[in-house]
């Protein structure tokens, strides 16, 4: 900064504090404040602190007034602006798309409810960068009604972008608790998050190849993940006009009734697995059994159970490993159990119990820990004995670590290993959902009472992510992620364990980029970047002084940061 003395034929000369700095050949200057009013003496003080004369300390000169962390609303704004976020929300500016966008923003930085959203956004600069400093509350829930009206056209815009014809797209349900009772969304169904008590909301979400997320759909909490299938379908082709897709589901969504309905429709291919009946039936059968992987740890069956669809048997001895261990585990959890009955009943010798009041407790031994099927029990009436049944356990182990990838796709369009890649890739899907309800967007606990704003806040914490998925890509050689794992997921075994790359293994020993940078998590990442403050001050003892606002210099990681996001 310094001072200009600008001449003027008419009156005396003005005298402007400017910026100046280059841009190519090329100089570029910008006033910052009007200083022809002041007296010369405060001006030429001002003049040696610019130039950093000695005895010129700044808090002699200046009086700061504020300052507001900046630094990690500039880089999420940015990415939302680079991203062309806002024309995707609405062609032109308005106070509902700004509002939409603080709330976005505010939920990557401070996840929290709608009545403090308005609290914490002035303590950043989000509010001032996008002029909702005096929004209430019922002007967010305005904004969110109008997101919601818009949901449909967004989300064709997205998949507009990120799909097309033949791609693969991956869909994953989850549930998560809503406190209160007004909601029709709200019911009592499967619980994921062991919120027992409380009823919940159920939402899909579609994503790309990448897991990038396109789309959201929330149902009521009773709702069974299957059944969901058909709208996803649906929106894929009608919505998104997409004639041609492969849909790509866990076994526990793609069920046989769903994929008979999903041969109802052409042009729509599917990607699963079988679920660990359907396994233990085929090595009955002979169709499964360890010699396959005698040569390689994949192979391509075919059964006459699954006609016009192709089954790749995969063996991973890590997984067989761990099934026999917890096995054992919980083999021995239900043998504790069943002892303790045991001794109970060689106690009641005076009052024997009955063989129904032995079922009784016995049953609720056997269901607890899923392993019942292995022993053999005798009871009646004062009498109770078990046994392990060891062939059954022995026919079980001999599938261990055994899966079968099955899907609609022929050899030419989709390879074997490209099959078992593209399903282990749900994980990416599984990862929008931990980032929704974890400490980042914290999609619950869900407070709103009306369906549509439920729906809107669901949608608005996708969005976010989306934002934060673009922010984890460009930042990843700053983050403990892994920066070729897209290269090696290409070229490793798809079966086999993957394995973290050197430069990965690299960053968490010495936790230090290859260029001395301290690496960092996503969340401590953008509280680093709110350190950068925006600073307001004016001159000592002059209230009526113009203002100036100036950003503290940045430091060398969130120059970095910047730099990566494009800014």
């Amino acid at each position: 900064m310094y001072i200009e003395r600008v001449p003027n034929r008419t009156s005396r000369p003005a005298l402007l504090l400017r910026e100046a700095w280059r841009e190519g050949k090329t100089i570029r200057k910008r006033t910052l404040a009007n200083l022809t009013d002041w007296p010369a003496a405060k001006v030429e003080a001002f003049r040696r602190l610019l130039r950093g004369e000695a005895g010129s300390a700044p808090e002699a000169v200046f009086a700061i007034e504020r300052s507001v962390p900046h630094g990690h609303v500039a880089a999420i704004l940015g990415t939302v602006r680079r991203l062309g976020l806002e024309s995707l929300l609405a062609a032109k500016r308005c106070r509902a798309r700004d509002l939409v966008l603080a709330l976005l923003v505010e939920r990557l930085l401070h996840p929290c409810s709608k009545l403090a959203t308005t609290r914490l956004w002035d303590t950043t600069t989000l509010a001032e960068e996008l002029g909702v400093q005096a929004a209430t509350e019922d002007e967010m829930y305005a904004a969110m009604d109008w997101l919601a009206a818009r949901q449909a056209r967004i989300e064709q815009k997205l998949a507009a972008r990120h799909l097309a014809e033949g791609d693969r797209v991956f869909y994953d349900v989850s549930s998560s608790f809503y406190e209160g009772r007004t909601c029709p969304l709200a019911q009592f169904g499967h619980d994921r998050d062991g919120k027992h008590g409380l009823p919940v909301i159920v939402y899909g979400v579609l994503a790309d190849a990448e897991g990038r997320p396109v789309a959201v759909q929330v149902y009521p909490g009773n709702t069974g993940d299957p059944t969901t299938v058909p709208d996803q379908v649906a929106t894929l082709q009608e919505r998104f006009g997409l004639s041609r897709v492969v849909l790509v589901g866990d076994r526990g969504m793609l069920t046989e009734t769903q994929l008979a309905t999903l041969r109802a429709f052409p042009g729509v291919g599917w990607i699963s697995a079988l679920r660990g009946p359907a396994i233990r039936d085929l090595g009955e059968r002979g169709t499964v059994q360890p010699s396959l992987f005698d040569a390689r740890n994949l192979a391509e069956i075919r059964a006459p159970e699954y006609p016009g669809e192709r089954l790749i048997a995969c063996f991973n001895p890590l997984l067989a490993e761990e099934r026999r261990r917890k096995r054992q585990a919980l083999l021995q959890a239900t043998e504790r159990d069943l002892a303790k009955i045991t001794r109970e009943v060689a106690r009641r010798r005076k009052t024997p119990l009955t063989a129904a009041e032995i079922g009784v407790k016995v049953g609720r031994v056997r269901n607890r820990f899923k392993v019942g099927k292995h022993f053999a029990l005798t009871i009646a009436d004062g009498e109770f004995r078990w046994v392990r049944q060891e062939d059954s356990i022995r026919r079980e182990s001999a599938l261990d670590g055994i899966y079968v990838i099955r899907t609609s796709e022929p050899a030419a369009h989709l390879s074997a290993d490209d099959a078992v890649r593209t399903y282990k890739r749900l994980a990416l899907v599984e990862r929008v959902f931990r980032c929704l309800k974890g400490s980042e967007l914290r999609v619950r606990p869900i407070y709103h009472r009306i369906e549509t704003r439920v729906r809107a806040h669901v949608f608005l914490c996708l969005l976010a992510y989306y934002v934060e998925w673009h922010m984890r890509q460009a930042l990843r050689p700053l983050l403990f992620d892994d920066e070729t794992l897209a290269q090696d997921r290409q070229a490793r075994d798809p079966v086999a364990p993957a394995q973290p790359s050197a430069t990965a293994n690299q960053k968490k020993a010495v936790r230090r980029t290859a260029d001395g940078l301290p690496v960092h998590s996503f969340e401590t990442l953008l509280l680093h970047l709110g350190t950068q403050c925006r600073i307001t001050c004016r001159m000592q003892g002059d209230p009526t002084a113009p203002r100036i606002q100036q950003l503290t210099e940045p430091t060398p990681l969130q120059a970095r940061v910047m730099a990566l996001l494009g800014g």
